[in-house]
């Protein structure tokens, strides 16, 4: 976590400032552009400064669920989104075996959640951000911060320069490893080792053959869990989360030879179907280390003078969840509707953390479940697999599994009131 930036405060006198203007947006991925985006929208210019050239192609997959893809309609989004993702119609929960637990289809009457490639994602929401006139410079980190009674200063230094924006109001959307959390909070936690390290791969083609390429497969592992799928162009694309008690950065994990990593993974689905298939068949080019990983844990403070936090960087899950990009675009409609409809600031930031916590909180704790899961015993994962048949008959309803998630809206034209 970066700690080196200063910050110099005058919030004894920012409360009650009266609504804002224009505001810097910190993070140029997903959140970045689409709370701007949602900024203009409610009235207010807000520019986006990301720290990296975001020219790497790399990345993992990800998935926008349905209320992702409503929040990206309400920016005007959707469609572009929808373009480059493949439709997911269902879940199939097997057993390391290849055995059916449980087949779960998406919701009647809500688009499918499209499947993408994060760099994917990043290209659909900046390449419409700034066909809608949002201002995005990249290469821009941010060193430090300067409130005042009428505004907030950010310093940033491109390599060769220091320059300097201000604005009515800074918000982090920049990630796990956010900045602005830690100006916000110097004592904030960090994120925190789910207990698995990721690994994706693809462009495989022919290792086995599902049923129908909409559908995304999950099987618990004798030792790993792991996922597979095929592209409609035929390639196939898998990914395992790989149990280790030591938790490792990503630059840690990446200095391991990838010939070590695939060995191990090898080892670990030598008794799963189609498992030891895929993994025997790709090779160390197709293998991509997305590393450990990782959730923020309850945050004490999403908010601090004319500083606030939005998406992954006040409340990320970990990727068990599915909804990690998803709840970081609904936290950006929303905050911007707050500051819409609340003169006061203070307010406004306040309301808008009170609307989110109880959502995003849940759905991580959640996910911090499916994660103990996947890290289970032989024994734990017998009787998971003798349970999770009978509970698909009963309570495992698709409707109660997903519904209040996936049919969440965050209603923009409903006015906010403290």
């Amino acid at each position: 976590m970066e700690t080196s930036c200063e910050v110099t405060s005058l919030h004894a006198t920012i409360f009650g400032m009266t609504a804002i203007k224009n505001a810097i947006v910190i993070g140029g991925g997903i959140a970045g552009p689409v709370t701007a985006l949602a900024l203009a929208k409610a009235g207010i210019q807000a520019t986006v400064y990301e720290a990296h050239a975001l020219t790497d192609r790399s990345g993992a997959m990800l998935t926008v669920a349905p209320n992702g893809l409503a929040a990206l309609e309400t920016v005007g989004l959707r469609a572009a989104v929808e373009a480059v993702g493949n439709p997911l119609h269902a879940m199939v929960m097997e057993k390391g075996n290849g055995r059916t637990l449980m087949r779960v289809p998406s919701l009647p009457d809500l688009p499918p959640s499209r499947v993408l490639y994060r760099a994917d994602l990043f290209d659909a929401i900046r390449t419409g951000a700034k066909e809608q006139g949002v201002t995005v410079h990249d290469g821009k980190r941010l060193t430090g911060v300067q409130e005042h009674p009428d505004g907030i200063t950010a310093r940033f230094d491109d390599g060769t320069t220091v320059t300097t924006a201000t604005a009515d109001l800074l918000i982090g959307a920049d990630g796990i490893r956010s900045t602005v959390r830690t100006l916000i909070d110097p004592n904030a936690p960090a994120p925190e080792y789910t207990g698995l390290m990721s690994f994706g791969f693809g462009d495989l083609t022919g290792a086995f053959t599902p049923g129908d390429i909409a559908e995304m497969h999950f099987a618990f592992g004798k030792h790993s869990f792991y996922g597979y799928w095929t592209h409609p162009d035929g390639s196939d694309v898998f990914f395992s989360n790989h149990p280790q008690d030591a938790p490792m950065t990503l630059a840690e994990a990446r200095a391991v030879p990838k010939s070590e990593w695939l060995a191990k993974l090898r080892a670990a689905h030598a008794d799963d179907q189609p498992g030891n298939r895929l993994f025997q068949a790709t090779d160390e080019d197709a293998m991509m280390l997305t590393g450990p990983m990782e959730r923020m844990p309850r945050l004490p403070h999403w908010s601090r003078g004319r500083m606030v936090l939005v998406g992954d960087a006040a409340h990320a899950p970990s990727s068990s969840s599915g909804q990690g990009a998803s709840l970081a675009l609904e936290s950006a409609i929303e905050l911007a509707r707050c500051l819409r409809d609340i003169d006061d600031v203070q307010a406004s930031l306040g309301k808008y953390e009170s609307l989110r916590r109880p959502r995003v909180e849940a759905i991580s704790e959640q996910a911090a479940k499916t994660n103990n899961g996947k890290t289970a015993g032989p024994v734990a994962k017998f009787m998971f697999g003798v349970m999770m048949p009978i509970a698909a008959r009963t309570f495992l309803q698709p409707e109660k599994m997903f519904g209040p998630v996936h049919r969440f809206r965050v209603e923009w034209d409903e006015t906010v009131v403290v």
